[in-house]
């Protein structure tokens, strides 16, 4: 993956390691519901896709991305931990 061990001289780490810091570390009720939103989330997103393609060809679809995932694929994840972790953050206060 492109970011997923790269350091940065201002954050002292990827975000995706920044959010697994925040998450081990906050307060657990509001990791659950964060976590509980993201997993609603994706069953909305799955539940509209279902209704142009079924479940057998999304399979297909997202075991060949995962193969070779693309540098848009893995900004979009470097984006939901930096939006995870402010959420988390923000609410942590």
């Amino acid at each position: 993956m492109l970011f997923e061990d790269e350091e940065d001289i201002f954050t002292g780490g990827s975000p995706k390691k920044k959010f697994f810091d925040i998450v081990y570390h906050a307060n657990r009720n509001l990791v659950e519901k964060e976590i509980d939103r993201l997993v609603m989330r994706l069953c909305i997103v799955e539940s509209l896709l279902e209704k142009h393609m079924d479940e057998e060809a999304i399979e297909m679809e997202v075991k060949q991305q995962s193969m070779l995932p693309s540098k848009e694929i893995e900004g979009c994840m470097m984006d939901k931990y930096i939006g995870l972790t402010a959420d988390i953050l923000t609410q942590n206060e």
